[in-house]
């Protein structure tokens, strides 16, 4: 059975076999958002959302030592934070993102991921010691209004999900008002073995670059 994650949950990536998890992927999944057309509600539209899921590798220095997102951010943009461009694979090639998904699920949950992270840990480089996940919106709604997001880790393939492991779900509530970033959760080395926390923190970022000082300043040391 999956571990559904709490907020602060730290887990240890062994399987009930007693094997350890080295490669699965890191999926995030989201809806867009149904409205109703017209005073009466008659009919409903669909408002796409753009979600962008990322990850930071930080050494054990806290510094970043690589990235993985959006490759179709502005490099110009990017350069005003002194950020370098997007890409979709680490710089040891032990993380691959599926691509940019636009819309989330317009027709409800299909159960599938909207972008995907493949991890193999066994070929992170050596000086990489945590490897944080987070989202954030590209539009103009908040965390409150989108259907539902979450982020699992499961054995498998972009295409094809085996065994999910962990899970760990946002509903839209009211206390995510105004959050328009989701700093999700972290890989991390402790005595030599790989770990999982569930970290489930949300602000109000205008952009990516804001969620990656913040990551940096206030998570990575």
């Amino acid at each position: 059975m999956a571990i559904r994650l709490e907020k602060g949950q730290r887990i240890n990536l062994e399987k009930g076999n007693g094997s350890k998890l080295t490669e699965f992927c890191v999926g995030c999944n989201w809806g867009a958002i149904v409205k109703s057309k017209g005073i009466l509600g008659f009919g409903k539209s669909t408002q796409d959302v753009d979600l962008d899921l990322s990850c930071l590798m930080i050494d054990a220095n806290g510094n970043i030592c690589d990235h993985i997102y959006s490759p179709l951010y502005r490099t110009d943009f990017l350069g005003r934070y002194g950020m370098p461009p997007g890409k979709v694979d680490s710089l040891d090639g032990a993380l691959h993102h599926s691509g940019d998904d636009l819309k989330g699920d317009e027709n409800g949950d299909d159960g599938l991921d909207n972008e995907i992270i493949t991890v193999d840990l066994n070929r992170v480089n050596p000086n990489v010691n945590q490897i944080f996940f987070f989202l954030n919106n590209c539009g103009k709604e908040d965390f409150s209004q989108i259907p539902y997001a979450s982020i699992r880790m499961y054995e498998g393939t972009p295409s094809r999900v085996k065994e999910v492991f962990a899970s760990y779900d946002v509903a839209a509530e009211p206390k995510y008002r105004g959050a328009t970033a989701l700093i999700m959760g972290k890989l991390y080395r402790r005595n030599g073995e790989w770990k999982f926390s569930a970290i489930g923190d949300a602000y109000p970022d205008s952009n990516i670059c804001e969620t990656i000082n913040r990551i940096a300043n206030n998570y990575a040391k």
